[in-house]
């Protein structure tokens, strides 16, 4: 979420709240600003049609309104019928899920105690100043455009811890999150503090009863004080550590110090101070850094890609290296700009490059955490996300492929965990590049990837953590929401073009 947008480009924009139908999925790319939205595409418009009309047909015979059957699961197995009948079979789903609720409802109960780990969250502290979002919502209340944006104050409470607790653990089946942050050459524009972000942790547990909430501690290497500032966190005893190479993503105009993986003599420091206090995991911001952004922001290309990966994990071994959205370089861009990428090289730029490290360098301590990549191009471009995910589990292994959704700016995360359940590698993709089938929803692949080797990761065994949880009180705080009948919104929480088709041009 930072501010890469101008204002002139903000205003083209409308708040991602304003879509035009609450669909399980969503039907356009919706970003935060850390990356301008891609306009709906053809085919999201024709995704869209299809779902409008076929959910139009069941709900009525259903009995329920449009909206409510698009809160069951059978509108989520809707959804992927309808992606299915324009992008091709990649998503195992019937017609008899959507048609039949009993059907649904029944495979929904069977996957809910699926042990999911989603190691990459955010919500906002209170006192944020990172206000584009209330801003864009208040110009669209006085435009008219929308009533319910039209009384009253606007805030963004949707994006901090209230509503954060309903979409992660309440509307999906995670089981456990970690919270997340990202620092700025602001002090007071950083997401959540090392503090805040602890205090949060202690809350969540406290409340639940049981250990539902990890938490990242950022580090900043080249920052005035910054090695004390680490001593600090690590103080914390925060579960892992994050940086973001180009520094300030927040404020990419005032970032004055991005930081290289191998710098044996500044960040090898931060690394020696995370061994010693016994915190391994090391995440890393990479990527989300299109030809777009690299154009605005020429000086901080060499920090965003992974060239600097492979020496570090190489030189620490004892470290596990996890980088966040796989590198993965496109987002912000049209999606068919990575699928023609894919179809005439067989690469993925920057996410090849970080599948392949290691092979080059014999390490095996090097992950690849989904966030923003699987969230976008599962909507925008499916082809594209069962590309990325054949590339990492062929060159890191799958057990070196993490869950983690960049919830809550792409709203609850369940509609990124069926998005998974149901993916599958086309059978010519497979043959054509030797990548291994995805599996079964529950099969030893997407078992590993949704929680296995977070919790290999943070040091935890999945069934022992999970009948731990099954009687908390955030277990019994989400079944009597299920039982009172759940209630998801279908929100996301960013910017999208109106209409879905940009007013003026799209960034490419």
């Amino acid at each position: 979420m930072g501010r890469q947008l101008s204002d002139e480009e903000i205003a083209t924009l409308v708040p991602a709240e304003l879509a035009r139908n609450a669909t399980p999925i969503p039907m356009q790319i919706v970003s935060s600003d850390e990356f301008p939205p891609s306009p709906q595409t053809r085919e999201q418009r024709e995704v869209e049609a299809r779902l409008l009309s076929m959910a139009g047909d069941l709900a009525a015979k259903q009995g329920i309104s449009r909206r409510r059957f698009f809160q069951t699961a059978s509108g989520m197995a809707a959804s992927f019928l309808a992606m299915n009948q324009v992008y091709g079979p990649l998503f195992s789903v019937s017609a008899a899920e959507a048609a039949t609720p009993d059907i649904a409802a029944a495979r929904a109960v069977s996957l809910r105690d699926q042990f999911i780990m989603d190691m990459h969250t955010h919500f906002l502290r209170d006192d944020t100043r990172l206000t584009s979002f209330v801003r864009m919502r208040e110009a669209v209340g006085k435009a008219g455009w929308n009533d319910a944006l039209s009384a009253g104050e606007q805030t963004i409470e949707d994006l901090k811890y209230e509503n954060y607790i309903k979409e992660v653990f309440l509307d999906s089946d995670t089981k456990v999150a970690l919270i997340s942050s990202a620092p700025s050459e602001v002090p007071e524009d950083w997401f959540l503090t090392n503090r805040q972000m602890a205090e949060a942790r202690e809350k969540v547990n406290s409340q639940s009863g049981s250990k539902r909430l990890y938490s990242h501690a950022i580090f900043t290497p080249g920052y005035p004080g910054w090695l004390d500032d680490l001593d600090a966190a690590l103080e914390l005893k925060p579960d892992s550590v994050k940086g973001y190479t180009i520094g300030d993503n927040t404020h990419k105009d005032l970032s004055r110090h991005p930081w290289r993986m191998d710098d044996e003599d500044l960040t090898y420091k931060a690394y020696e101070k995370c061994l010693k206090a016994g915190v391994k995991n090391i995440c890393v911001h990479k990527g989300l850094f299109n030809p777009a952004t690299e154009k605005e922001f020429p000086h901080l290309r060499a920090y965003a890609d992974v060239s600097d990966v492979g020496k570090a994990a190489k030189d620490w071994p004892d470290l596990n290296f996890i980088i966040y959205h796989s590198a993965y370089r496109f987002v912000g861009s049209d999606p068919s700009v990575a699928l023609d990428q894919f179809e005439k090289t067989g690469r993925i730029e920057w996410t090849t490059d970080l599948a392949e490290i290691p092979e080059k360098y014999g390490v095996t301590n090097v992950y690849g955490d989904l966030g923003q990549i699987f969230a976008v191009n599962v909507v925008a471009q499916p082809r594209i996300a069962a590309a990325v995910m054949g590339t990492l589990v062929k060159g890191l292994g799958a057990e070196r492929v993490c869950w983690g959704t960049d919830a809550v700016w792409t709203g609850s995360p369940q509609w990124q965990i069926e998005g998974l359940r149901r993916l599958e590698i086309p059978e010519e993709m497979q043959k054509a590049h030797g990548f291994a089938p995805l599996g079964a929803a529950h099969g030893p692949v997407k078992a590993a990837i949704f929680g296995g080797n977070n919790a290999r990761l943070y040091g935890i065994d999945p069934e022992e953590a999970w009948q731990s949880m099954k009687d908390d009180r955030m277990s019994k705080r989400r079944e009597g929401y299920l039982r009172e009948g759940a209630n998801p919104a279908h929100t996301r929480y960013g910017f999208m073009y109106p209409d879905g088709t940009p007013p003026h041009r799209a960034f490419t």
